[in-house]
């Protein structure tokens, strides 16, 4: 039973990296348009507590960042934690020789001491990301980078279904479980404390 649920555990970590924000594929030289162009890199700053408006920042890293990664595993994505609460949330986007007009658009006057340098084959755009859902930062960068979602298959959908109903069963049984345990322990207290009634009564 242990292996069982190790087996699950290790197949939802896996449907958790493939589907949701952030699963999608992002323009490479093969597929690039004029509209968007290919792209080359990423990079994400932002302070390691979440307060002060960096809690969407730490999320985006934490659910969209690996399943952007896992798409597109050619493309280099960097991340820098600081200490600075009162810094920038910042994500930069690099594009192959020039940023798409949608990027253009929404690029923030900010800067970005921690980002790397565009090389000369690369123009950066800098998205202000502070005090944003994640899933507001993940709509921006499809926005920006034309980036196509990766679908869910029936089948991943049906063991997502199926991983849901066991948890919920999981979550009942433990309930019933801490049930059991709760009536034996005030099944023993009330024993004990008739026991100590009748010692009581004993002594008089």
């Amino acid at each position: 039973m242990v292996n069982f649920f190790k087996r699950m555990r290790k197949l939802k970590t896996i449907l958790n990296i493939r589907i949701g924000p952030g699963a999608a594929i992002l323009p490479t030289a093969a597929s690039a348009t004029k509209e968007f162009p290919a792209i080359t890199r990423f990079h994400l700053t932002y302070a390691s507590k979440i307060y002060g408006g960096h809690q969407g920042a730490r999320h985006f890293w934490r659910n969209c960042l690996p399943r952007l990664k896992y798409h597109n595993p050619s493309i280099p994505i960097t991340v820098r934690q600081t200490t600075d609460q009162e810094g920038p949330a910042a994500l930069t986007v690099y594009f192959s020789e020039q940023p798409s007009n949608a990027a253009s658009l929404l690029a923030a006057k900010i800067t970005d001491k921690h980002a790397p340098k565009p090389s000369s084959t690369e123009q950066s755009v800098i998205l202000d990301v502070k005090n944003l859902e994640y899933k507001d930062i993940w709509k921006k960068v499809q926005n920006i980078t034309g980036a196509q979602e990766v679908a869910a298959t029936a089948e991943e959908l049906n063991q997502l279904a199926k991983l849901e109903e066991m948890s919920q069963r999981a979550v009942k049984d433990r309930e019933r479980n801490a049930a059991i345990r709760q009536a034996k322990a005030d099944h023993a207290r009330m024993l004990a404390e008739a026991k100590g009634e009748v010692e009581k009564l004993k002594q008089i």
